[in-house]
């Protein structure tokens, strides 16, 4: 329900962009990204049973580096659920796009193994920086920003000063309004749609979408809502996908505690807000906020051909997670820098990225920090190599577990 209510939300804008300014827009959210992939997908007759295949594949694959942790010096088990799904969507379209052969069981092994070494290294990256923000809890980020975390760690003390954290700042109260996913991509969506939707004009919104102008609604109730039905729409998305993984998580956990004594689950990055002010969280969404839209103008100036609208998921839990590892190693200034160079990043990342695996068509793409860096690098290793660039793509992961075990011996494997 929420896919398709996307889709036919999302087409007469898609259209108007095209047909007045020869340009296709794309939403970088992960919602949108997950549901351009499962219509990517669609388009070769490859249904989401394929996409679930592959998430078992890679789970399962992360579970056997951790119990060869001596061998592969990975500790982290992935358990996002949410994220598995929509990352798993993602790199099946990777993959099956690429290499048609493949199309089969034997595709969605390669689709598990690359995804599975992607959740296992990246998150086993989180783990000392999670260590040093909560004190050394037990437990690692597995999301979307894993890279991101590691950078901002290794960053943020030489840009700031940890003892001028954000705590001291005084917010106006209202923007704790933001902190509400729902409420924050409904304005966000007025701001950006709202904006496309004007450029576009009513004549020639009313001749693509004449049913949502039949009663004889006003202009701007008509960009109003639809801005608005995207929110709505997203909300279903969000939790027909959190129904599914009600139904997976317990067996995810109950698997690694039976099977993996020792090793560290990687858990949903919003855990890590409760151990920075809320100053920080709201930090980062303004900041990655600012830094979107200097890459989007950047964008207008130079006519690029795709223009890209900022989604809420990397807006907030990409930046807002950011700017609390920041705050904590180099304080304000680094909880401001950090969120800005993640924004631009994130808009000129995703730019690349739909081009080098065609979903410019269909709208959407992730978004968020990883799938703007490390998966465009990925992808196009893939691209070029196939089979072989598979194979190099987790050789190469592998590797990372093991430069950080050569520099951190003593303490590695203490949880």
């Amino acid at each position: 329900v929420g896919s398709s209510g996307l889709v036919k939300n999302f087409d007469p804008i898609m259209k108007g962009l095209s047909q007045k300014y020869q340009i296709s827009a794309v939403v970088i959210d992960s919602n949108f990204g997950f549901n351009a992939a499962t219509q990517a997908l669609e388009s070769i007759s490859i249904t989401t049973s394929w996409t679930m295949m592959s998430l078992l594949v890679g789970f399962i694959w992360n579970i056997l580096l951790v119990l060869l942790k001596k061998v592969t010096k990975v500790r982290t088990v992935f358990i996002t659920g949410h994220i598995m799904v929509k990352q798993a969507t993602m790199v099946t379209w990777i993959i099956f796009a690429v290499m048609p052969e493949f199309r089969n069981i034997y595709g969605a092994i390669l689709v598990g193994l690359l995804a599975g070494t992607y959740w296992a290294v990246f998150s086993n990256l989180t783990v000392e920086a999670t260590r040093t923000l909560t004190g050394n809890s037990d437990f690692a980020v597995g999301h979307q920003q894993m890279f991101g975390i590691w950078v901002t760690d290794k960053i943020a003390h030489k840009i700031g000063n940890k003892e001028k954290t954000v705590e001291n700042v005084k917010l106006p109260g209202w923007l704790a309004v933001l902190n509400d996913n729902i409420i924050a991509t409904g304005l966000l969506m007025i701001i950006f749609f709202g904006a496309v939707m004007l450029f576009i004009g009513e004549p020639l919104l009313k001749e693509l979408d004449p049913k949502a102008f039949a009663g004889g609604i006003t202009f701007f109730t008509y960009i109003l809502e639809k801005s608005l039905v995207f929110s709505v729409n997203i909300v279903i998305l969000m939790t027909g996908v959190r129904m599914f993984v009600a139904e997976l998580v317990e067996s995810f956990v109950g698997i690694s505690e039976k099977l993996l004594k020792g090793s560290i689950p990687a858990v949903d990055c919003a855990v890590t807000f409760g151990f920075s002010s809320p100053n920080a969280i709201l930090y980062g969404f303004i900041f990655g906020a600012v830094g979107q839209l200097i890459a989007i103008l950047g964008l207008i100036i130079f006519k690029s051909p795709i223009m890209l609208i900022p989604g809420f998921v990397p807006l907030f839990f990409d930046n807002a997670t950011l700017a609390v590892y920041a705050d904590k190693k180099g304080g304000i200034r680094a909880a401001t820098i950090i969120p800005i160079v993640s924004g631009i990043i994130q808009v000129l990342g995703s730019l690349a990225a739909v081009y080098i695996f065609g979903l410019t068509k269909y709208g959407g793409w992730t978004g968020n920090l990883d799938w703007d860096t490390v998966w465009p690098v990925l992808g196009l290793i893939v691209n070029n190599l196939h089979l072989a660039g598979v194979i190099l793509a987790v050789v190469l992961m592998l590797i990372i577990p093991q430069l950080q075990y050569i520099r951190n011996k003593e303490s590695y494997f203490i949880k």
